[in-house]
């Protein structure tokens, strides 16, 4: 009997062996083994605790900056739903977000409570639990600038509360984190008092800047490669000759070139094929060593 024959009881809903191509931006990758959609935390708290410790726990939120394998993937999928995405002012220039609430939501919300500090959010295309994993942020401006506290489960199921300095963020990466598999329930942010006015209108420029110099209206999953010490990654592709240019059914972007899009049928594979293809073009030509922001995750075909 498989460990799929004898999961905890929950709330909310299995799936077994669901695609997982339509729960991401790229719309590619195969099977998760199981997809678990539950019904609120102590729902999600009481499936980990009982979740033999052996099996792989991978959260997936709207899957903006993910890439799945052609393959499917292995163990669980967690996919946090509407019961995670709470966004409630707290006063003193406070807000609490869900994890699965869309960044841009928590930047609009706060706008419309006066608070400052967040508008950054409007340009990140994901929601707060990915932004907590990876340090989201664009535009000068990161997550741990505003982050108070963030709320987690442990593979376990423990709760656990983390401030800010023991998430241990450096450029798109907490270390506890990674280290720990950490679930993310949703966190605390404390902006600056500003007019609502001002902050919609810093947020319309972020909207605008984004609109004219991103293809946030193809199959992509954002930023690819972190930008490198010293070093701009879209400047890197275009120099080394990829900017626009096709392999299978993938492509840099001609309008930013270190979006990586699926322009019609790509596979995860050409996908990431072409991003590891830029990778020894870009060291060889310059030197320079491209790491992946995108999280590539599960199974080769």
């Amino acid at each position: 009997m498989s460990w799929k024959d004898e999961l905890p009881a929950v709330r909310g809903k299995l799936l077994k062996d669901e695609p997982l191509g339509p729960f991401t931006w790229f719309r590619v990758g195969g099977p998760a083994d199981v997809i678990f959609l539950p019904e609120d935390e102590d729902d999600l708290a009481a499936f980990l605790k009982g979740l033999p410790i052996e099996v792989p726990v991978t959260v997936l939120g709207v899957g903006s900056n993910t890439l799945v394998r052609d393959g499917g993937v292995d163990g669980v999928v967690i996919r946090l739903g509407k019961a995670f995405a709470k966004v409630e002012p707290r006063g003193n220039s406070r807000i609490y977000a869900g994890a699965a609430a869309l960044d841009a939501t928590v930047a609009r919300e706060a706008g419309k409570a006066g608070i400052a500090g967040l508008e950054f959010y409007r340009g990140v295309p994901g929601t707060i639990g990915g932004a907590l994993v990876m340090n989201a942020g664009c535009y000068g401006s990161e997550t741990r600038d505003v982050l108070v506290e963030a709320y987690a489960l442990t593979r376990a199921g423990e709760r656990i509360t983390l401030s800010n300095a023991e998430l241990e963020y450096s450029y798109r990466k907490s270390a506890r984190a990674a280290a720990q598999q950490l679930i993310f329930l949703g966190a605390l942010y404390e902006g600056r008092p500003d007019e609502p006015a001002a902050v919609e209108t810093r947020m319309a420029e972020i909207t605008a800047r984004r609109e004219q110099t991103q293809p946030i209206r193809e199959k992509t999953g954002g930023s690819t490669f972190k930008n490198p010490p010293g070093h701009s990654s879209w400047k890197l592709v275009d120099e080394a000759g990829w900017r626009g240019k096709p392999f299978g059914g993938a492509m840099f972007s001609p309008l930013h070139s270190n979006f990586l899009i699926n322009t019609g049928e790509a596979t995860a594979a050409d996908l990431e094929g072409l991003g590891e293809a830029v990778r020894a073009d870009v060291k060889a030509k310059f030197g320079v060593e491209l790491d992946w922001e995108i999280k590539r995750i599960g199974r080769p075909a």
